[in-house]
């Protein structure tokens, strides 16, 4: 399953860092980690709120592949219009969903 996550810098840098290869944990405060399942409303997200509200005002749209059989223990979420679909992972789940990372986490938007 291709997926789709907006991030700011920071949550970038911490993406660079690992190789391009997982998701940094949630901080205490961010129970849910929600990839989305399109570019459209990544795009949204990365374009409109982490613009507006990251210290930067820098937003990003990543995309990168799940192993097919592992994304649908996970249910989707819609949280407006049809196409604000998500994948919610608890946040104490998140690195045993980067080990279903399939290759690299790639950045495909970068908004300003």
């Amino acid at each position: 399953m291709i997926l789709y996550r907006p991030v700011g810098t920071k949550e970038l840098e911490l993406i660079k860092d690992s190789g391009y290869l997982k998701f940094p944990p949630r901080l205490p405060e961010q129970p849910i980690f929600y990839p989305v399942l399109n570019e459209k409303y990544a795009t949204e997200i990365a374009s409109q709120w982490n613009v507006k509200y990251n210290e930067d005002h820098k937003g990003y749209v990543t995309m990168f592949e799940i192993e097919d059989v592992y994304s649908k223990k996970f249910e989707v979420h819609i949280v407006g219009d049809n196409y604000h679909q998500e994948l919610w992972v608890p946040a104490d789940e998140l690195d045993m969903f980067n080990q279903h990372i399939v290759g690299e986490i790639h950045v495909i938007s970068e908004f300003s």
